[in-house]
């Protein structure tokens, strides 16, 4: 059974925002928040090669090999 949620003190520039949102997805408030909340806590699937590729990139994480030679320099100069 569907259960109703309340948001009290919302930030006027929140609601605004969400507002604009809302109205370039077509959806309305309620719709917008109901499927804000649907990806919060939807698990997450798995990713592709390329996708965890794409992120590691993103994130400037290097190789196993990399760290060692970082380490070796770190090491070596003091």
């Amino acid at each position: 059974m569907p259960t109703s949620l309340s948001i009290k003190n919302a930030p006027d520039d929140m609601v605004r925002r969400l507002k604009r949102r809302a109205e370039k997805h077509h959806r309305s408030l309620q719709g917008e928040l109901l499927a804000i909340l649907e990806d919060a806590v939807r698990s997450p699937g798995l990713l592709t090669p390329a996708e965890v590729m794409t992120e590691v990139r993103r994130l400037g994480l290097r190789t196993p090999a990399e760290a060692a030679s970082w380490l070796r320099a770190d090491r070596d100069a003091r």
